[in-house]
């Protein structure tokens, strides 16, 4: 007996080893994900054909992931567009409408939207099928437990005798979509429902999820709870957290228990929304590292709500120098970059901004991004290049007019004649000594590699 009990310890902390080792996340996950342009409303071959774009033209750049966003559980009639439908109680305390779920209160996909599951698959064949193109597949979920199940008291899966209803927090709702209760972490049980998730969606081959409604209010105890449920899966798993703002003061916690965090509510394309998000991005300066990211939100580039979820079916509203922006500095500050616009249908511009491999590599690569200054309607960020005395540098236009931007190099420890490379336009601008200065568009923006003199 006690050789067993000192086995069964050696296996369960060489699990919990191996995940925590096989970080998928030490650097910012780049993807694509189905909520602007599909709201709740995505289905399976609109999946496939997302897939199948980034496998043929920007898996080469480094995108892997196929995240399907929120509500895979609901059956969307046929032309809807809602995203967030409230379940009601019938006379007997039951819900509609009723979201597909086992007999352990696990939601599972409608196999209308997804076809492929049905038979009790799950998500299991369209993992395999992006699989099979050399990528990578991803869930959304809401924080918490249905409340179907807590209706149907349905046994916790590895427990004895344990229901639902014995582990939720009834007084624990989100504002926004009432299908979920959260879960009292304290209770027996709790845990275990959350490893019955996390198995579940490891036997589907789930290489990513997104807790949504768990960050703003910051749910730490269930946050805890998802990240031991994804040691415990045998899988390695990204634990992408929503909606922000996450709070500052939970930096340290957060760095420990999640791969990526919202630093905002939901992003959209908008100008006012790119100024906000610098404002953001310079409270978290410093805080992101190899497998913990603060997230700007999805890239709103592209064709975006083709069925919602916010205005009506267009491509993104931002302007060219607002697009060279917005990807620039989801770059220089290292954010996540997970693509909001439908693929198939990108233009030549939206290749462009998903395929420089320079420009990308400034996001997979730089070091301790920061703001050198902000004034007078200009910005500029800088990052350090790896092994190298070369550093990242991007210049922004925040004004209504086109202006001159201008780096002192000596601001960022440099000195000498200065070779500028424009990582945009891949070609070198020359040698500059003191400064340098680019006349940029109104919202517009430039992303320099700058070297200093050898020695």
């Amino acid at each position: 007996m006690k050789f067993r009990s000192f086995l069964l310890f050696f296996c369960m902390v060489g699990a919990n080893s191996y995940a925590q080792k096989a970080n998928p996340a030490t650097t910012p996950p780049m993807g694509w994900n189905s909520y602007n342009c599909f709201g709740s409303a995505v289905h399976e071959n609109e999946v496939k054909a997302n897939a199948c774009y980034m496998a043929k033209y920007l898996k080469p750049y480094g995108w892997q992931y196929v995240v399907v966003d929120f509500l895979w559980s609901y059956d969307n009639p046929p032309g809807s567009n809602i995203g967030n439908p409230y379940q009601k109680n019938l006379q007997d305390g039951s819900f509609i409408p009723w979201l597909t779920m086992d007999k352990w209160g696990r939601l599972l996909p409608q196999t209308d939207k997804f076809p492929s599951a049905f038979g009790g698959h799950g998500f299991k064949p369209l993992a395999a099928y992006v699989h099979q193109l050399g990528l990578k597949f991803g869930i959304h979920v809401m924080r918490g437990i249905p409340r179907q199940a807590v209706w149907a008291k349905s046994p916790v899966l590895g427990t004895n005798g344990i229901t639902a209803d014995m582990i939720a927090d009834t007084s624990s709702k989100c504002d926004w979509l009432n299908h979920m209760y959260g879960i009292n972490m304290d209770n027996a049980g709790a845990q275990a429902y959350l490893n019955s998730l996390l198995k579940l969606y490891a036997s589907w081959g789930v290489d990513f999820i997104k807790v949504d409604d768990i960050a703003r209010p910051y749910h730490k105890k269930e946050i805890e709870g998802y990240r031991k449920a994804i040691w415990q899966c045998g899988r390695p798993i990204v634990l992408s957290i929503s909606p922000g703002e996450t709070p500052v003061s939970e930096a340290e916690h957060v760095t420990k228990n999640a791969n990526m965090w919202r630093m905002a509510d939901d992003f959209w394309d908008n100008w006012k929304e790119i100024l906000h998000m610098f404002d953001y991005a310079k409270r978290w300066e410093g805080i992101g590292g190899k497998g913990h990211w603060p997230d700007c939100d999805m890239l709103q580039i592209g064709k975006l709500s083709k069925r919602g979820p916010v205005s009506n079916e267009r491509y993104s509203r931002f302007t060219d120098d607002e697009l060279y922006t917005h990807m620039t500095f989801w770059c220089i500050f290292r954010s996540p970059l997970m693509i909001g616009g439908n693929l198939p249908e990108n233009r030549q511009i939206e290749r462009k901004l998903f395929t420089n491999p320079e420009v990308l590599g400034v996001d997979q690569q730089g070091v301790d991004p920061k703001q050198l200054y902000k004034k007078e309607g200009s910005m500029v960020w800088y990052s350090h290049v790896p092994k190298s005395r070369d550093i990242y540098v991007a210049l922004f236009n925040t004004g209504d007019t086109a202006q001159d931007v201008i780096i002192d190099f000596a601001s960022i420890g440099l000195k000498g004649n200065i070779k500028v490379r424009n990582l945009w336009g891949k070609q070198n601008e020359g040698a500059f000594e003191n400064t340098y200065t680019k006349t940029i568009n109104r919202h517009g923006a430039a992303l320099l590699r700058v070297t200093p003199p050898a020695g």
